[in-house]
């Protein structure tokens, strides 16, 4: 049975989200993760804070950021009404775990999880309740292809969701596969993995359940992973594709990713929006890899959507 909806207990578990996967990562890059607490000044449109906890030029991370962030507001960017024009003019309240890990070798992923929850207020006097949901998921992107961490990975992702229902793991790979892709470009961003939002269904508790699996597997998803990658040789050619891809990167989130359109629409803090992007990237003009090349079948293989798991 449904025990009403419990803001203060997802706080407390993204949290504890956030401690123990810079606890690992720390443990596999052999460097410490920077805290960084911040509030938002009184009398901006955006209140509340969070701790960003960022490492650059780590051992094995060029970088890598985890943040939990708790913030209110007096009304709904755009980017949060444009699937849902009735929330329009709501005050709300999201908290959530974020992170992006850029690795320096070009044979590890880079990967994106992210974890939150999200109250749109009823407006005053007019007999509507607070609406609520959850939303998240994590993706990988390789520079360079190999099956058992796209098997691992995306078996992982379908291991979180097994317990919630059958029907979960096809309808977040595919909405994975259609959100995390360029537009502009025809292309994917990366191999995917799984994804969601405005998750509701079945009630809260069943709905934070199923989040607070998303996030507790993401470790024994990637880690494993970058253990396999991390002491493989690597050049400057392989650098060089790797900052071109990052490139791709960089134009998905500040061109399509909601969250980052949030953020900076709701006035959040700059610095942990951006933490996101890769500190080195290039582009390079009508680029092409060389036919048959490990980084021409990165585009022939591996970004196209296929059922890994």
């Amino acid at each position: 049975m449904d025990q009403g909806i419990n803001p203060a207990a997802v706080k407390t578990w993204l949290l504890g989200l956030q401690h123990t996967i810079v606890t690992g990562l720390e443990n596999l890059d052999g460097k410490t993760f920077l805290t960084d607490a911040w509030t938002k000044p009184a009398g901006e449109q955006l209140g509340g804070g969070g701790i960003t906890r960022i490492l650059e030029e780590g051992h094995f991370f060029e970088r890598g950021g985890v943040g939990f962030s708790h913030v209110t507001g007096t009304t709904l960017p755009p980017s949060a009404t444009a699937a849902r024009p009735e929330l329009a003019g709501r005050g709300f309240e999201a908290m959530g775990v974020s992170l992006v890990l850029h690795p320096r070798n070009p044979m590890a992923p880079t990967v994106h999880m992210n974890v939150r929850f999200f109250m749109a207020r009823a407006l005053p006097g007019t007999g509507a309740e607070d609406i609520w949901w959850f939303g998240g998921g994590m993706d990988l992107t390789p520079y360079y292809g190999f099956d058992e961490d796209a098997i691992h990975f995306h078996r992982t992702c379908k291991e979180a969701l097994a317990p919630f229902g059958p029907e979960l793991h096809p309808r977040f790979k595919t909405w994975c596969d259609e959100y995390f892709y360029l537009k502009h470009r025809k292309e994917a961003r990366g191999i995917g993995g799984i994804f969601f939002d405005d998750f509701h269904s079945g009630g809260f508790t069943h709905c934070f359940a199923m989040t607070r699996s998303v996030g507790d597997h993401f470790l024994s998803a990637y880690l494993p992973i970058a253990e396999r990658r991390k002491d493989m040789p690597w050049g400057e050619a392989e650098r060089n594709w790797q900052s071109i891809r990052r490139g791709r990167y960089v134009e998905f989130n500040l061109v399509f990713d909601r969250g980052t359109h949030f953020g900076l629409q709701s006035g959040g803090r700059t610095e942990s929006i951006l933490m996101s992007l890769p500190p080195l990237v290039n582009w390079r003009y009508d680029y092409h890899p060389e036919p048959g090349s490990a980084e021409a079948r990165l585009a022939e293989t591996y970004l196209v959507p296929r059922d890994w798991a």
